[in-house]
């Protein structure tokens, strides 16, 4: 029973997803037409960027880039703007989770040898800030713009150009908001700088291209997952396990869930009434409850506007701690670090938040 209690506590989000899907079977009962509910290029472009970005972080090569970096930092300030600023410019790359699981306990160590824990809240608020503002950039910083990316046929510079004007105001801010942080001076040694396999690195970062070329439509899916599945059963096969596979099931069930309420005219109706000239704020909304991936997934389908959509879910993983799932195991790795205050953690991670939700809404109905 505690297993099952504790597997509870960390997916509730896929328990909720699977849950909705099998009550939705018995409205719509299953047929050949739930295989056309399934994106396979979007899960297939998500396994293979968590198998790929795995690698490259047990190549050690982004432990070795925040050594490096962090170890030239004179002060709080200074250490706390190069955090925020490598989990804000990684995630459009790697994705905010894994930007947020490489860099927060980086953040947790070098202030803890610097005997500056007190800084810390402020410094792990702003990198979970960074990674899921950041990550909006691109098509594949987060797992629902690779999905409304792939499920809108969206061209990749369009995309950009919906994007770029808040992610560049989100830069501002947070470089603002660094500002903020204590100039005390720094000291502390962070031991033998951590060394790279050069060789799997350059392996995954091959790999890496393979997956944006199929991210600009160069590649086809199945020639990306083949090349990524023979390259790592030759030479990596324990990394083929490393992705998140339960995030991948969370993805099934809201497809199957979304598709078959799409089928039922009268909430096909219902959802698109709400929607209709609203796409912005019911996403942002809506994330806000169930958090983003759930919240595009689930309205996708019920609406043309992929800009406003694209943009709802993204600046609405600001907010509540569950409105992104990032911001939750940014939460998890601060609060099990040591002298951890998780009530000031939530007050000073929903006062920034709920600002930079502000503003950010803010510009939007003066850009859009």
């Amino acid at each position: 029973m505690s297993a099952i209690r504790s597997f509870i506590r960390r997916e509730p989000v896929l328990l909720i997803a699977t849950l909705a899907a099998l009550v939705s079977c018995f409205f719509v009962p299953p047929d050949k037409t739930y295989l056309s509910y399934l994106d396979f290029r979007t899960l297939a472009l998500l396994y293979c960027l968590m198998t790929v970005v795995a690698g490259l972080r047990g190549a050690g090569l982004f432990s070795h880039l925040a050594h490096t970096l962090c170890e030239r930092a004179a002060n709080v300030r200074l250490i706390g703007l190069i955090l925020v600023l490598l989990s804000f410019f990684s995630a459009m790359l790697i994705t905010n989770d894994v930007a947020l699981l490489t860099f927060v306990p980086f953040a947790v160590v070098v202030l803890g040898l610097a005997d500056r824990r007190g800084d810390l809240i402020r410094i792990v608020v702003l990198q979970t800030v960074a990674a899921n503002l950041g990550s909006m950039l691109t098509p594949v910083g987060n797992p629902q713009n690779l999905y409304l990316y792939s499920f809108y046929d969206l061209a990749f510079f369009d995309f950009i150009r919906a994007t770029l004007p808040f992610w560049l105001l989100s830069l501002v801010l947070l470089a603002l908001g660094c500002m903020t942080l204590s100039a005390a001076p720094l000291t502390f040694f962070l031991g033998e700088e951590p060394g790279m396999d050069k060789r799997a690195m350059a392996l995954y970062l091959a790999l890496f291209a393979v997956c944006l070329l199929v991210v600009l439509r160069v590649l086809s899916w199945p020639v990306m997952l083949l090349a990524v599945l023979i390259v790592l059963l030759l030479f990596d096969r324990k990394i083929l396990l490393k992705a998140d596979f339960l995030l991948l099931l969370t993805f099934v069930a809201f497809f199957i869930f979304s598709g078959n309420l799409a089928r039922v005219g009268a909430v096909d109706r219902l959802v698109r009434t709400l929607l209709t000239g609203r796409e912005y704020l019911v996403s942002l909304l809506a994330s806000q409850v169930i958090s983003n991936v759930p919240a595009a997934l689930l309205l996708s389908g019920f609406t043309g506007e992929a800009k406003e959509l694209l943009l709802g879910v993204n600046i609405g993983g600001l907010g509540t701690p569950i409105a992104s799932l990032a911001s939750l195991i940014s939460m998890k790795l601060y609060a099990h670090s040591e002298h951890a205050h998780t009530g000031r953690y939530l007050t000073e991670f929903t006062a920034i938040n709920v600002l930079l939700l502000i503003l950010l809404s803010l510009a939007h109905a003066i850009l859009t």
